[in-house]
Formats: structure tokens, sequence, C-alpha cells
């Protein structure tokens, strides 16, 4: 849940999603569910002599399991804002996990 709670505030910035099959699509993050599906609005194809078939796209949808990397902007990623989460999620799991 730690992702998804991240990436639902990126919505409105811009983002490079690489998938599995070695295309690279920039847009600006629409939305994002439990399962890291990306919907991206204006998108661009990093590599359009491969692609050119996705020159006419200009938004998509991309389901989660296809993707390999998401590049963020920097000024976008808090990395205190998200080690504390990480470990506030780590030490309620652990708590919970004793407790059964």
């Amino acid at each position: 849940m730690l992702f998804y709670s991240f990436f639902k505030t990126l919505v409105g910035q811009s983002v490079t999603v690489e998938l599995k099959n070695d295309l690279s699509v920039t847009g600006t993050l629409v939305s994002v569910d439990q399962f890291l599906n990306i919907k991206l609005d204006n998108i661009r194809v990093e590599n359009e002599e491969d692609c050119p078939h996705m020159m006419s796209v200009k938004n998509c949808f991309i389901r989660g399991s296809v993707v390999r990397y998401v590049r963020l902007p920097v000024a976008a990623v808090d990395t205190a804002l998200l080690q504390d989460a990480a470990r506030r999620e780590t030490q309620q799991s652990t708590t919970s996990g004793r407790a059964a």
C-alpha cells in the first residue's frame, strides 16, 4: 500500500514509464490504482522510430504487471517521508505478526 499511496500524490505530474517490452512512455499521470495500473495523458514515446504507430496515441492505460520502472521527477520524491512511512509499515506488520 505504500507505493500506491505514494503514486497517488504524483497525480498531475509528468512521469516516464518503462515497460517490460523496452517501450518508454512519458506523460502526465492521471490515475493509479492499488494494482499500480497507470493512466497517462499527453503521452510521448521516447523511441519514436521504434514505435511509429504510437505517434498518434494521446493517452494510455498501462497494466501494472507490464511495468518495469517508473521514473519520477526528482523534486516530487521526499525520501525522508518515504523512509518514515516504510519504517511505520514495517513496524505495523511485525507488531500484527506477533499478536497472531
